[in-house]
């Protein structure tokens, strides 16, 4: 069953997270909360990002949503699937089948959620806000 996000948000969130880890090597984010007006999502990390990181940020996931990259899905069976990918933040520990979301070969990971077909369907991304507390940046963002 998949979780009911808004597809353009939570497929934005899947290119945030490569976005980041590519340019912090930071790895996906620790927690996320998913919204169709906005949404926010954790990294474990050191500082609060500078305004030229932020814009850095934006401009790279604006730069991969404009590309119109593929979004699919396939089925790993789990023991292929933990080879490759964490599989701790799946909520259903006993599937044989692992459902893994494709960005074209800009990003790969396991998720139950919803998503667009095609990067072109998820409009302008923009943060609007950061927070930095105990070793973990917050960053909130929305679509235009």
């Amino acid at each position: 069953m998949s979780k009911e996000y808004d597809p353009p948000m939570h497929s934005a969130e899947h290119i945030l997270n490569q976005t980041m880890d590519r340019m912090f090597n930071c790895g996906r984010c620790i927690n996320a909360h998913i919204e169709k007006k906005k949404s926010r999502i954790d990294y474990r990390f050191e500082l609060n990002l500078s305004n030229e990181e932020i814009a850095e940020i934006e401009r790279k996931v604006n730069e991969v949503i404009k590309t119109d990259l593929k979004v699919s899905e396939e089925f790993l069976l789990r023991n292929e699937a933990e080879k490759e990918f964490n599989l701790s933040k799946l909520p259903n520990k006993t599937e044989s089948r692992i459902r893994i979301i494709r960005i074209g070969n800009y990003d790969a990971c396991p998720c139950s959620g919803s998503h667009v077909s095609s990067t072109k369907e998820i409009g302008e991304f923009q943060i609007i806000s950061t927070q930095h507390a105990n070793g973990v940046l917050r960053l909130r963002y929305k679509l235009r």
